[in-house]
């Protein structure tokens, strides 16, 4: 099993610390480094020893601005409200409420697919997808979700799988936060 080489990049030692612990346990990534900024990987970059970057939303500008990146697959920890379009633009995202085995598989598979960081397409939701994850944030379940929008469970669960794919979060919390500030939910509804 080949092993993914990550750099962490955060500025927060306690967040950086712990991801690098937890993929540091798993037998699919090898943890190269922990830098404060982006700028600090250049040349590990560039010298092929990274597979993929996990690195704080907060960067994002950095990270846009960082042309070695083009062709590594970056993994956003999200540790703070940041707008929906930035989020997107990353392979996948991590939050503070991610599992840790939950840690491991994306980043895995961020390595395993690796694509350009910043052209993540900006998909918009349809009307259907609004509408199941609207009930998602108001913590129905698929099997609720179907009866409530007289669709089929399966049907439910294939709008989800398009959500996920489309915003690139994975947990009901992110995507709670996802629909309350998009203003598809009120807070107060919560």
């Amino acid at each position: 099993m080949k092993r993914h080489k990550v750099a962490i990049v955060d500025s927060a030692t306690v967040v950086a610390e712990g991801i690098a612990a937890i993929l540091s346990r798993s037998p699919r990534t090898e943890v190269v480094g922990i830098y404060r900024h982006i700028a600090e990987i250049e040349s590990i970059i560039a010298a092929g020893r990274v597979d993929v970057v996990v690195a704080s939303v907060a960067q994002y500008h950095e990270i846009e601005a960082t042309t070695s990146l083009n062709n590594i697959p970056v993994v956003g920890m999200q540790s703070s409200l940041i707008e929906e379009d930035i989020v997107r633009r990353f392979n996948a995202t991590i939050t503070l409420y991610t599992s840790a085995e939950d840690v491991e598989r994306i980043v895995a598979e961020a390595a395993e697919q690796p694509s350009e960081h910043n052209i993540s397409e900006s998909h918009e939701l349809s009307d259907r997808e609004r509408d199941v994850l609207v009930l998602v944030a108001r913590g129905f379940t698929n099997k609720e979700i179907a009866s409530e929008l007289n669709i089929s469970p399966h049907t439910v669960i294939s709008h989800r799988k398009n959500i996920v794919h489309k915003t690139g979060i994975r947990s009901v919390a992110g995507l709670t936060v996802y629909a309350v500030l998009n203003k598809l939910v009120d807070s107060e509804l919560i």
